[in-house]
């Protein structure tokens, strides 16, 4: 059956001290509630724990026995639940994420950098990928998604702007295909697909021009699920990807890539950092939503 721990501590107290008057001075209750409190464990034990004299107050071997056992685990008990209690205040601990690849690189990692020297009692541990993982039940503390993708009954912090989606293929390419007019066209490209955890397990093609809006469902002889592939294989002529316009504008100026349908992709919702609740957040993770909360043109900084 299962003990009351506060008794239990009640009587670690008392046995410690070897009277109810300093236990219940200690612990700040009266000395009859100590008492009672004393009995009512007794009872419950069906056996006598403390023998009480004139002189003070003694052990029986019960008594003896069952401090021997609980003691070292009131202590770990009081030693965990202090240092939890510290992570209220002092940023430290280990906070896990899931991360889309890209934010990574560009948003998280540049934070970190300057962040983690500053704070050497914080730990972050970081998994890459594209799912739409359930991060509570996944034991994260937060996530990383691009805005359109995070439940809504999560709290979700902007870490960077409005980003716009780019389709491109290489001169090659283009050069071997017509270029695409509208959306549709695409239909008849050989198009980079990612593999992305979703009811059609594809990371669909969102396009808008004025009020039209469109999805596409593409198909291709390639699927990946790593962004530095899915560029590379657009760069060696394989075919057509979408991605955000950051990461095509360099390739593009460069001239291994060939921008289309640009009046079709429209500013949607960036990279944002979601977790479940605000309640009680440690000083750890409420620091690292601070640096990399977006604020118009700049990510925060340390509290």
């Amino acid at each position: 059956m299962r003990r009351n721990l506060d008794s239990l501590a009640a009587f670690a107290v008392v046995a410690k001290e070897r009277s109810f008057t300093r236990s219940a001075a200690g612990m700040g209750v009266s000395k009859s509630a100590l008492s009672q409190t004393i009995r009512k464990l007794e009872e419950e034990l069906g056996v006598r724990l403390l023998t009480r004299t004139t002189r003070g107050v003694g052990l029986t071997e019960a008594g003896r026995n069952l401090l021997q056992t609980v003691a070292p685990c009131l202590e770990e008990i009081e030693t965990k639940v202090t240092t939890i209690m510290e992570l209220r205040e002092k940023p430290a601990g280990t906070l896990r994420l899931s991360a889309g690849e890209p934010a990574v690189h560009s948003i998280v990692y540049p934070v970190l950098r300057k962040l983690l020297p500053q704070y050497p009692d914080i730990r972050i541990e970081i998994t890459t990928d594209y799912g739409l993982n359930d991060i509570v039940t996944g034991g994260y503390d937060g996530g990383i998604r691009l805005g359109k993708l995070i439940s809504r009954d999560m709290i979700a912090v902007p870490i960077g702007p409005d980003i716009r989606m780019a389709v491109v293929g290489s001169p090659d390419y283009f050069g071997r295909h017509p270029i695409p007019e509208t959306p549709q066209d695409l239909t008849l490209h050989n198009c980079i697909q990612l593999r992305y955890p979703s009811p059609t397990g594809m990371f669909i093609w969102a396009f808008g021009r004025g009020a039209e809006r469109l999805e596409l469902r593409v198909e291709g002889q390639i699927v990946v699920n790593s962004t530095a592939l899915r560029m590379a294989a657009a760069i060696d002529g394989l075919g057509v990807a979408y991605m955000p316009e950051d990461q095509a504008i360099p390739e593009v100026a460069a001239g291994r890539l060939v921008r289309v349908l640009e009046n079709w992709c429209p500013l949607g919702a960036g990279w944002h950092l979601y977790y479940p609740s605000r309640r009680n957040p440690s000083a750890a993770f409420g620091l690292f939503v601070n640096a990399l909360r977006y604020r118009g043109g700049q990510q925060g900084g340390p509290a």
